[in-house]
């Protein structure tokens, strides 16, 4: 019988305390100890012990930990973890730089060490409909990815912009649902807000040799919206995340009767079909595929090489925007 995975949590931030709900319902993992210099306002730990720092949560003990910290914070943290041979799954992105990102990188795979990152939504359940769909040829040849994320700013989030807190969600699973990688990207981005970073930008990319990207991210809109829209050959695919829904509109091989709209449509209107997906809690899921894989289980987990890559696209979009150029994504 093997015994229980004993798991520390590093911030119970908003973030960190979801993970330390999932983490005291999950099956084979003792949650045991967590740390956070303002200790544990919110009461979220439950029978985990609650202490001030890093040290402290590595003396008492852990297989693995998982980081909720803000991101500036995440290299030093991690290369801690690294040293004293802990297994992490850090937030994303990664890293705030595509240096720390590849030092993290680098320093879990040198130990022999899991290391992932939290890029929750390759978790959710319409985007994960949506690519095994698209592995089973259901919509073609791709030809395009449009996502929006849009919303009111959060308070919390103060060392980053939009670009790095939520256009790595739309960068990484993009990049994840087409199997492509990122060839380069066109951005604009705009300051709103009165902070020192981007809280809006626009995002023009090409992955792999013909699939084109939009992506329109912000935090100066009241209304909330995160969709993904892959158009290809056969019809186009709609993944709404905050539902977790999953909506393909066909072409129709009926031709119209109005020749005149044919030819301005290019494809004909066939039937819509919204598909009946099991819906887990996407956050559940990923913390489960980190704890196989940490027990040497086959899982599926975003590995720190992959989170590194998330970071240098969106360091290229931010450089974009700043220069008004178009960025070339160099191989890693």
């Amino acid at each position: 019988m093997m015994t229980d995975l004993r798991a520390g949590l590093i911030g119970l931030g908003m973030m960190g305390r979801n993970h330390a709900r999932v983490l005291n319902a999950m099956d084979g993992v003792d949650f045991v100890v967590a740390a956070d210099a303002a200790g544990d306002v919110h009461s979220a730990a439950g029978a985990a012990r609650v202490v001030g720092s890093v040290d402290e949560l590595i003396a008492v003990g852990v297989d693995f930990c998982i980081v909720a910290v803000p991101t500036a914070l995440h290299e030093e943290i991690g290369l801690r973890l690294a040293d004293a041979g802990v297994h992490a799954l850090i937030e994303k992105p990664l890293a705030d730089t595509t240096v720390a990102a590849t030092r993290l990188a680098e320093a879990f795979e040198s130990q022999g060490l899991v290391g992932g990152v939290g890029h929750i939504e390759r978790y959710n359940p319409a985007l994960r409909a949506l690519r095994l769909r698209l592995e089973q040829g259901e919509l073609g040849d791709v030809y395009q990815v449009t996502t929006r994320r849009q919303g009111p700013f959060p308070g919390r989030i103060a060392d980053v912009g939009v670009v790095k807190d939520l256009a790595t969600h739309d960068l990484d699973l993009t990049a994840w649902v087409t199997q492509l990688e990122y060839r380069d990207v066109s951005a604009r981005a705009v300051h709103k807000s009165g902070r020192p970073h981007e809280d809006m930008i626009a995002i023009v990319a090409q992955l792999g040799e013909s699939v084109i990207a939009n992506h329109l991210v912000n935090w100066l809109s009241p209304m909330k919206e995160r969709v993904t829209v892959v158009t290809g050959e056969k019809g186009c695919f709609v993944a709404d995340t905050l539902t977790a829904d999953l909506t393909f509109h066909e072409n129709s091989s009926v031709a119209t009767e109005w020749d005149a709209l044919a030819r301005f449509r290019g494809v004909s209107e066939g039937n819509m079909t919204r598909f009946a997906i099991p819906k887990p809690e996407p956050l559940r899921v990923e913390l489960e595929a980190f704890r196989d894989a940490v027990s040497g289980k086959s899982s599926d987990i975003v590995m720190m090489r992959q989170g590194l890559r998330t970071v240098a696209v969106a360091e290229a979009c931010i450089e974009s925007a700043s220069t008004a150029t178009t960025i070339t994504i160099e191989a890693l």
